[in-house]
């Protein structure tokens, strides 16, 4: 193996469809109008060099290194800013060029520290690449003179070189090395879109500078390691490269946090981890990445990762480690046993949307052909399932419309209940920067997000009270239906007429102006109007939408709304337009596609269907259960109640991440066998019984699907240090309960799928390594897979308009609870922060906080920092203050990344009325100054600590 080599092309791909042909040394070439000279040599074999080019971002020209002389033309152009053009004659090399460039060479190296031998980029080095490009030998220059090498003060030059910035965690920053190319500048503003950095001082005093000359960690810099990725010389270095030295192989794989699914080469020195590089092949994130994806990949290292499987009779016991061989003979007894004595369906299990979409299939597959029923969800039912639903009833599938690509396309763009910026930075990245090319932002959040806030963005932002989703996006509709602004055309021709006539008389009622709803909304109805009307007829229009859609009573409702919008306007089919659930993990998607819902097959086919069966059942070799099986809540329910005593949790935290958290222990403690297959003692394993080591995205092969329905290789770097990749476990697992399941590779599992699962009929592991990635459906109309859906018309027929009626959640404020409580993520953090809190990306976010505007703290006597007790129906937790205009009078907002604070104590147990996706997003809440932790939380703590105890390996035995 040896690493994967991506040309540098200097400057951006021309998308231009007019070509221009040039001749560059002789050659003829052919090239997109718009095209670099530089681009067009390098498509010639010819590599000019440079420096402050690359096609990360635009051309700049400030290097001077990559003249050119052109027949006809005084003087020598920069080639990276000079356009090809017909019949330009264009000579690359040449005595003058060879001098020129050999010049401009020397008075980098004499402002540069020449210890090359000890420097972290020894190997890697543009810089010095290009010494030796251009042949320089020799320096005619001395250190006599100020230069970026030495540091200065009082007028004099020190012998010591300028101190380094070391204060970011991941990266170091050495200004000694800097040669003011301004690469990591651009990279910071053209592809990351947050302006941190700026060039500071003048002449020698040049340098990069992170804002204000504040250190990298104490500035505006969100850690995405773009300007890492620019930098030519070693100015800016991973301090794991520092540590490690330079790798020597590489290999593709996908990152394991957040929908977007960016891909990386993770490069290695044998089986240990170097650095996680951005691929720039990969469709989802084009070559840019954020800090997760990065940097935050050292929890696989981390020493609290349990690596032997363990066991124990009770809950109050501590683990003892055993053999795989015992533990799956204990786990099997177990539940066996618990089948026996309370019926086949008391058993099931939850698969996990960070696991692989082979992994995701084989627990359904246990469950369905092992287990005899149909018990099994996914993580999905607490944030999507509203999607599955909403867009499967509107438009006939089950997923987003659109390739992340197709945001280059849109002109408007309306974000719903999501923060891209902090859940989906990549994608945040590529839409800020089509909202800087002039594209449109509208905002519907009860927060003042970081999108709204976003430099060089102006977005109109409607400030909606939690809850009133429906009433919000039926007023933009009834706007958009009264004002003559519906597209007829589409209408007629992709939707049915009749549906329409009445959706649309509907939404056209007064009761749903936005004069009439702003009581409900509290939003401006001069503001709602123009955001209907910008919307109605500003070109390509894009919905994105999260969790702040879904995680509500009326989450299938508001879905459907938005659906509903995007056909009475026509933005659907196209690229630049579409419904876009903007998916919270890496493998939500997958899971839902992979049959993890009780009443679903792969492919989202009834259980009920006999045809369907009969196919899985030829092949799994088994008679299967036609009743669909319970549901999260459902299987708490009934462990309540003594009816479902055993569960297998595969990557899933469900005690941290489900609502109502009194609720799930009660559920949990009263359960005969729980087993937890996951990286770490997380709080779900606190109850558990059985504790199965899982293997990280690194360990293993297989596939995960994005939020575009994108699907992509995850690929083995290391052996897994548990001793079995998840796949081969849950097999194992299946063996020991008796139910004989035989793949020697994922790729067999993956062709399993796709013999029964029409929208994966054409995905192969051949093909993904041929192609990259596909888009499903993948199959005999779309081999390549399909970036864009309902093109030539819905997977349904016609589209259907469906009545939203807005329906007010029985979660009301009051006297005893006047706030309204909404809860989201931060970039930092990720999910129940079981991997990132396990990573240096703590110093960014060490505890939960809860946001409070300035009026409601003032009224309770908070102030910034406090400990207040936030309390609810259903229970109560402490956490400090953060007062803040960002949320409007009347609500509160945390994150729930920590543990410690058990933001779900809080939530309740109102659920979506299709899906029962939790009510998150809503939750009537007091909040009072406190001294500290509550008593629930330090009962929980003490739980835990005592749960987690390992006997020692002699007491074991």
């Amino acid at each position: 193996m040896s690493l994967i080599e991506e040309i540098d092309y200097g400057t951006p791909r021309s998308k231009s469809e007019t070509m221009v042909t040039l001749t560059i040394d002789g050659n003829q070439v052919t090239v997109p109008e718009g095209t670099s000279i530089m681009r067009a040599a390098m498509d010639a074999g010819h590599q000019i060099p440079k420096l402050c080019a690359t096609d990360m971002v635009d051309a700049f020209g400030s290097c001077r290194l990559c003249v050119v002389e052109i027949e006809g033309r005084a003087g020598t152009p920069a080639s990276c800013t000079t356009p090809a053009m017909n019949g330009l004659v264009v000579h690359t090399q040449s005595e003058r060029l060879k001098k020129l460039r050999k010049g401009v060479m020397e008075l980098y190296i004499s402002d540069h520290p020449l210890d090359c031998l000890t420097c972290g980029a020894n190997g890697d080095c543009e810089l010095q690449d290009m010494a030796g490009a251009v042949g320089l030998r020799d320096v005619r220059y001395g250190y006599e003179g100020e230069n970026h090498v030495f540091a200065k003060s009082n007028g004099k030059i020190n012998a010591a070189w300028m101190p380094k910035d070391e204060s970011n965690p991941y990266f170091t920053y050495d200004p000694s090395k800097c040669i003011v190319c301004s690469r990591c500048v651009r990279a910071c503003e053209e592809v990351q879109g947050t302006f941190a950095l700026t060039i500071s001082g003048r002449g020698f005093d040049s340098r990069v500078s992170p804002g204000m000359s504040e250190s990298f960690l104490g500035s505006e810099c969100v850690s995405c390691g773009a300007c890492v990725q620019a930098c030519p010389t070693a100015t800016l270095t991973e301090k794991s490269v520092i540590e490690i030295g330079q790798p020597e192989h590489s290999v593709v794989t996908t990152c394991a946090y957040c929908g977007v699914g960016c891909a990386f080469k993770a490069e290695m020195r044998g089986e240990e981890v170097v650095r996680m590089v951005p691929y720039k092949d990969g469709k989802a994130n084009r070559g840019h990445s954020c800090v997760k994806g990065r940097f935050a990949w050292g929890y696989t290292n981390h020493k609290e990762r349990i690596l032997n499987p363990m066991i124990r009779e009770r809950i109050e016991d501590p683990w003892r480690e055993v053999s795989w061989d015992e533990a799956f003979s204990f786990a099997a007894e177990k539940m066996r046993g618990i089948q026996k004595k309370y019926g086949r369906d008391a058993i099931g299990g939850i698969t996990s949307s960070r696991c692989t979409n082979e992994e995701t299939y084989l627990v359904q597959k246990l469950i369905r052909a092992g287990f005899g029923n149909n018990n099994v969800d996914t993580c999905a039912r607490v944030c999507h399932s509203p999607t599955g639903y909403g867009l499967s009833q509107t438009f006939g599938t089950s997923a987003g419309t659109q390739d992340f690509d197709s945001v280059e396309d849109t002109d408007v763009a309306v974000i719903i209940g999501a923060n891209p910026a902090s859940a989906h930075p990549v994608f945040a990245s590529r839409l800020k920067k089509r909202l800087r090319q002039g594209a449109k932002l509208i905002v519907i959040d009860p927060r003042r997000t970081e999108m709204v806030e976003s430099p060089h963005v102006k977005a109109l932002h409607l400030p909606l009270m939690p809850g009133t989703n429906v009433a919000v996006v039926t007023a933009l509709a009834h706007v958009i239906v009264t004002e003559g602004l519906a597209n007829e055309a589409f209408i007629r021709e992709r939707c049915d007429w009749s549906e329409f006539e009445e959706w649309a008389a509907f939404v056209a009622q007064p009761k749903h102006s936005p004069e009439a709803t702003a009581i409900l909304t509290g939003i401006d109805p001069k503001d709602l109007r123009e955001a209907a009307r910008i919307y109605a007829t500003g070109g390509n229009g894009a919905i994105y939408y999260g969790l702040g859609v879904t995680e509500h009573s009326q989450g299938s409702t508001t879905v459907i709304a938005i659906a509903n919008l995007a056909m009475v306007t026509g933005n659907i089919g196209r690229p630049g337009v579409g419904v876009n659930p903007l998916r919270g993990q890496n493998n939500v998607q997958g899971s839902c596609d992979m049959g993890s819902f009780p009443h679903e097959l792969p492919g989202y086919r009834h259980i009920s269907g006999e045809a369907v069966r009969d196919q899985f059942e030829a092949l799994w070799n088994v008679k299967l259960n036609p009743e669909p099986g319970l549901r999260i809540p459902n299987m708490f329910d009934a462990a309540i109640e003594g009816t479902f005593m055993g569960i297998y949790v595969q990557g899933e935290d469900i005690l941290q991440s489900d609502p109502n958290t009194k609720h799930v222990v009660a559920a949990l403690s009263a359960m005969e066998c729980v087993i937890v297959h996951d990286l770490f003692l997380n709080e779900t394993a606190n109850y558990a019984h059985v504790f199965l080591p899982g293997s990280s995205f690194l360990e293993k092969d297989g596939t995960f699907t994005n939020a575009e329905r994108r699907i992509q290789r995850v690929r083995k770097v290391m052996t897994p240090k548990n001793g079995m990749a998840d796949w081969e476990v849950t097999i194992a697992l299946a063996k020991a309960m008796g139910f004989e399941m035989n793949y020697n590779h994922p790729s067999e599992i993956m062709d399993e799928i796709a013999a029964l699962t029409p929208t994966f009929t054409g995905v192969s592991y051949a093909k993904l390594d041929e192609l990259g990635s596909v888009q499903w459906p993948c199959n005999e109309k779309a081999p390549e897979g399909t970036p864009v859906m309902h093109m030539d018309g819905f997977v349904r027929g016609k589209g259907k308009f469906i009545v939203t009626e807005y329906v007010a959640t029985d979660e009301r404020t009051g006297p005893r609870f006047p706030l309204l409580l909404t809860t989201g993520r931060i970039l930092s953090q990720y999910n129940v922060g079981a991997q990132t809190r396990r990573t240096e990306n703590v110093v960014w976010h060490a505890e939960d906080r809860l946001e409070i505007h300035p009026h409601d703290a003032e009224q309770r006597g908070v102030r910034e920092g406090d400990w207040v007790r936030l309390t609810s129906r259903a229970g109560e937790t402490t956490l400090r203050a953060e007062i803040t205009d960002r949320v409007s009078p009347g609500v509160v907002y945390t994150t729930f990344h920590h543990p410690d604070t058990q933001a779900n104590v809080i939530t309740t147990d109102y659920s979506d009325w299709a899906t029962n996706c939790p009510e998150y997003k809503v939750t009537a809440v007091q909040i009072s100054p406190s001294n500290g932790p509550s008593d629930w939380q330090k009962s929980y703590d003490e739980q835990a600590r005592h749960s987690r105890r390992i006997a020692p390996a002699e007491a074991a035995e």
